[in-house]
């Protein structure tokens, strides 16, 4: 079926994420640090993508595209929603500044917890603006970025998740660090898992 669709120059994407956030089909992501449509079949044509993109990379082009659920697996016309508030959820990757922060309980969390505690989803990533990251990893100080987002939102509330090993320290500290550095007052909820999936502290 011919319709229409968006297309992304990639020469001119500078990987600001902020058609990620304006599509609401998910149709969009990160693909070497630049935008792509990476689900045709759940692009819906309404273009709320384009007056976000500042460097004029994104534009239409009519295409023969399968309609969602048609030969991509799933049920035929099913959408598969997250439950995530925000997209994209990597520290590295979120804006600094963006709508979804303003009020928001933020969740800054190691991502092995996740896959460590069977509860992770209903306790702590429900409803929450979720940050993810690895500090061992991904070989950055996440304080500045925390700082950022701390200064320029309103920031209602943070939670901190991380597994107990070492590494997983750098997590907490940079939020710390962050909120020092932002002149901000906002309480920080620290939880600790332990590597065989237990819950081994809660400071609510």
């Amino acid at each position: 079926m011919k319709r229409k669709i968006i297309q992304i120059d990639q020469e001119k994407c500078n990987g600001c994420g902020q058609c990620i956030l304006a599509c609401r089909e998910g149709a969009i992501g990160f693909e070497n640090g630049k935008a792509k449509l990476m689900r045709e079949d759940h692009c819906d044509g309404l273009g709320q993508c384009l007056p976000v993109c500042l460097t004029g990379a994104i534009s239409f082009i009519e295409k023969d595209v399968s309609e969602p659920g048609e030969g991509g697996g799933g049920c035929p016309g099913m959408t598969l929603r997250s439950s995530a508030v925000q997209w994209p959820l990597q520290m590295k990757l979120v804006p600094p500044v963006a709508d979804f922060y303003e009020g928001a309980d933020l969740l800054v969390a190691a991502d092995c917890c996740a896959y460590t505690y069977p509860k992770f989803q209903e306790e702590y990533a429900k409803d929450r603006v979720r940050l993810i990251g690895c500090p061992k990893l991904d070989e950055v100080d996440y304080a500045e970025k925390l700082g950022e987002i701390f200064a320029g939102n309103d920031i209602a509330s943070v939670t901190v998740t991380r597994i107990e090993v070492p590494c997983c320290d750098g997590m907490e500290s940079a939020v710390r660090r962050a909120l020092k550095a932002s002149g901000k007052d906002i309480s920080v909820r620290s939880v600790v898992i332990s590597v065989e999936g237990n819950l081994l502290y809660d400071g609510k």
